[in-house]
């Protein structure tokens, strides 16, 4: 009798875990239906800007700097201007980041921190890596562990071009800022 009952207890046990991945099997099948899921998407979550640059511009103590005339292939995908009461002592900043036509990301950093504070905030490991002329000024080009930068001082504020995009990339959207 013993015997018995522990070959039925073998297969209960069997039977037990069958069930159990039947079980699990359905609400994975279930979940997997009714979430959306968008397999010609990339995921990226395009962002407006105008209204933020237009306030930014009201507000910052240096002229910001926005986009204009970028193909649609550059896509918005953050935006923010924090003025330095909000900013944890890091100044008036104006923030635009970008995935680029390559699939990179770029950003337009301003603020009226001092350009040294900025890149050592911005490019990790940042080192000088030479000038590109854009548009008539003469940028400095900042190369990073992981990423690069063009910088420029103007008006009372620093701006820097950053990102794993190209020098060429960041040289566009340079090209592009009014």
């Amino acid at each position: 009798m013993a015997g018995e009952s522990k070959g039925m207890r073998g297969r209960q046990t069997v039977r037990d875990m069958v069930l159990s991945m039947l079980a699990v099997g359905v609400v994975v099948g279930t979940g997997y239906l009714f979430l959306p899921h968008d397999a010609k998407g990339d995921g990226v979550r395009v962002v407006s800007y105008t209204v933020e640059a237009s306030t930014a511009k009201r507000a910052a103590p240096y002229p910001v700097l926005a986009p204009q005339g970028l193909s649609d292939k550059w896509r918005a995908t953050s935006v923010s201007y924090r003025a330095a009461a909000l900013g944890e002592g890091k100044g008036n900043a104006w923030h635009l980041g970008f995935v680029t036509p390559s699939g990179q990301y770029a950003a337009i950093e301003q603020s009226d921190l001092p350009r040294e504070a900025m890149v050592a905030d911005k490019v990790a490991g940042g080192k000088p890596d030479g000038t590109s002329e854009v548009a008539g000024r003469t940028w400095d080009r900042v190369q990073g562990d992981k990423a690069r930068a063009l910088t420029v001082q103007n008006g009372g504020g620093t701006t820097l071009l950053t990102g794993t995009a190209s020098y060429k990339e960041l040289a566009e959207l340079a090209q592009s800022l009014k």
